[in-house]
């Protein structure tokens, strides 16, 4: 009962609200700043990359540019990359990875905006901690009661997307992967999920950022090599990948079945939704760890923030989507007829499909480590944003007490795969969008004025 009424609300959420607000404020920003996802991207590279360091310097409060970037990509990237763009593929078919792209494009603009007002509206507590997300640019958005149920809904929300169920679907992804792959009972890799953790989550914002800035660029490479070597294997069936995402983006029934309308709708929803899971942009996740950048004005942040939307959908997800499609779709490949056999699922599709390269058990190996990295990092950076949220709603105190309940659910994970989990994850995400989506079109002359300002100044 509980499962089939979270399934109707995600469906009108997704197929309807969701694809409105997001498509909406990226188009918005996206005009309102003259493309700057296009005319700052080439600084947003040389921002990120220029100061790339896996042992940054030390701040007295908040992080470094590229540790505020680390800490977001590592939320950006997890299980959404492989076992959300795996079950995008299986649901909507590969055009949702075009629809994928272009929520993306869009959400470099709204990235950017919820970037510059998390540095605008940030604050610095008399001990010298800064704390700064929607929560503050809602109130500074709205004073007054409405703006205290705006934000007090997007924390709520937040909290119980990322901080636990979130978690827990992290958790799952990882525990299934790596039972697949090596036969370790999930309970002992939840045991040690808890632990590694938990010594992370009792440090304070210096610890995650000293993880984050070396675990990120490290997973992304050893995943960069290992799909560039599927698809280097695999590269006379390139042309009719693309092919195929391109043709199934807009004649998604030929693929999935139905009706022409019920499979676009599909296709669009499942790009939507999944880009949102993926690369976060619109949903006001990542604002708390820009939040934290100290850089010289928000402008910096905002366009490295970009960077982050760019390397978590256009290189990561498209990089896992090109060999599933590569090898599961094409002519040879199992789901070539779109006939999705019982065995396959969405969270060993990624597995399956670099398995055909290198052999099943190594294929199982790869993935599972690469999405142990991806999941473990973005439950630190969940973590710690569904705890800024706390202190705001409970002060310090209630910080241990939701690291307490957290890793609960982060053990719980590792035991249990429950599609209501995942509904509910999927919901609460969406609803974080509303409140956040609002905020970012009531302060559009406050990111309006630092593009102008960018501007004057080059």
């Amino acid at each position: 009962m509980l499962l089939s009424l979270v399934q109707t609300i995600n469906s009108y959420l997704s197929d309807y609200v969701l694809v409105i607000l997001l498509l909406g404020v990226g188009l918005w920003y996206s005009i309102r700043t003259g493309f700057v996802q296009i005319r700052y991207f080439g600084y947003g590279m040389k921002k990120t990359f220029g100061e790339l360091s896996l042992s940054g310097k030390k701040h007295a409060a908040g992080m470094s540019s590229f540790q505020a970037l680390a800490t977001a990509i590592a939320a950006q990237v997890g299980t959404g990359n492989i076992v959300g763009a795996s079950g995008a593929i299986l649901t909507g078919g590969p055009g949702a990875i075009f629809w994928m792209w272009v929520i993306a494009f869009f959400g470099m603009a709204t990235i950017y905006a919820e970037a510059i007002l998390a540095q605008e509206t940030r604050v610095v507590r008399e001990d010298g901690s800064i704390h700064g997300g929607p929560v503050y640019y809602i109130t500074t958005a709205f004073r007054g009661h409405f703006g205290q149920f705006l934000a007090r809904f997007f924390a709520v929300a937040i909290i119980l997307a990322l901080g636990f169920f979130g978690c827990m679907v992290q958790s799952n992804s990882i525990g299934s992967t790596i039972s697949t792959a090596f036969g370790v009972p999930s309970w002992i890799v939840g045991i040690a999920l808890v632990i590694f953790c938990g010594a992370i989550f009792l440090g304070d914002v210096k610890r995650l950022a000293s993880v984050t800035e070396k675990v990120v660029p490290v997973m992304a490479l050893v995943f960069l090599i290992g799909g560039l070597a599927v698809l280097v294997l695999r590269i006379q069936y390139l042309p009719a990948t693309f092919a195929m995402i391109f043709r199934y983006a807009f004649q998604p029934q030929a693929i999935i079945g139905g009706g022409f309308g019920y499979a676009l709708k599909t296709a669009v929803s499942q790009g939507a939704k999944r880009g949102l899971f993926s690369n976060e942009a619109g949903m006001g996740s990542t604002p708390h760890a820009h939040a934290l950048a100290n850089v010289s004005c928000p402008h910096e942040q905002g366009v490295v923030a970009m960077v982050g939307v760019f390397i978590d959908t256009y290189v990561v997800l498209t990089l896992n989507a090109l060999v599933i499609i590569s090898t599961m779709y094409t002519s040879d490949g199992i789901l070539a007829g779109g006939v999705i056999p019982e065995t396959i699922g969405k969270a060993n599709l990624a597995q399956t499909a670099f398995g055909t390269v290198f052999g099943e058990r190594l294929g199982a190996m790869f993935v599972a480590i690469c999405l142990f990295f991806f999941a473990f990092s973005t439950i630190l950076s969940w973590n710690l944003f569904g705890k800024i949220n706390v202190i705001w709603l409970f002060g310090d105190r209630g910080s241990r007490v939701y690291t307490l309940i957290a890793l609960v659910f982060i053990f719980l994970g590792t035991l249990t795969s429950s599609d209501l989990v995942w509904e509910l994850s999927d919901m609460f995400n969406q609803l974080m969008v509303v409140p956040n989506v609002i905020a970012l079109f009531a302060l559009t002359a406050l990111v309006v004025k630092n593009v102008n300002a960018a501007k004057s100044s080059s």
